[in-house]
């Protein structure tokens, strides 16, 4: 399942790139406030970090589209009945690692500011081992959210800021509510090429 989404993002991108107008290629990093929305977890918002690279490909007029690979880290902390729900010793704080893949689409909003909007699909490619006590995974391999934001370049910085909504359930333990995640991304990019 993870190669076949790398390698199709890895074969739209390069589908894109040859039919665009312009091409940039840069780096970015940031901070996730995230929170994993359930009656198992805390209601309050947890920060992580997220790092990685993106392109834009100019589609002609205000229209870009910018895919990202972000290495994406959530922390959240537990209720307090977590563990007798789950029977799970000593949990107090979930880390997780997702690889996401942002397929953004930018609608050039002023000279310097885009508006962004699109899908954004994750493969969880690591978890604590806490969670793992009891003999099976509690979260799911893959995530699929929408996000929207703005974003703000002045010659090769980019800033921004997105909220992005997970619209499926990451849990998975049978019998057990929904879970999905939440993030406020906050960053700056810097465009290589």
């Amino acid at each position: 399942m993870k190669f076949k989404l790398i390698s199709f993002c890895t074969a739209l991108f390069i589908f894109s790139a040859s039919f665009s107008q312009t091409l940039h290629v840069g780096l970015k990093a940031g901070t996730s406030i995230n929170k994993i929305s359930g009656q198992s977890f805390k209601d309050q918002f947890t920060f992580g970090y997220h790092v990685g690279a993106f392109a834009v490909v100019g589609l002609g007029g205000k229209i870009s589209f910018q895919p990202e690979f972000l290495l994406n880290q959530v922390n959240q902390d537990t209720s307090s009945n977590f563990s007798s729900v789950y029977q799970f010793n000593h949990v107090s704080q979930i880390k997780l690692k997702y690889l996401t893949i942002p397929l953004i689409l930018n609608y050039k909003l002023a000279k310097i500011a885009d508006l962004q909007v699109g899908p954004q699909f994750g493969v969880l490619i690591d978890q604590n081992k806490n969670l793992l006590q009891n003999g099976s995974d509690a979260f799911k391999k893959g995530d699929f959210s929408l996000l929207a934001g703005l974003q703000l370049h002045f010659l090769k910085f980019r800033v921004y800021g997105r909220y992005v909504v997970g619209l499926s359930n990451v849990s998975n333990i049978t019998n057990s509510d929904k879970w999905k995640n939440q993030s406020i991304q906050l960053g700056i990019g810097f465009t290589l090429l």
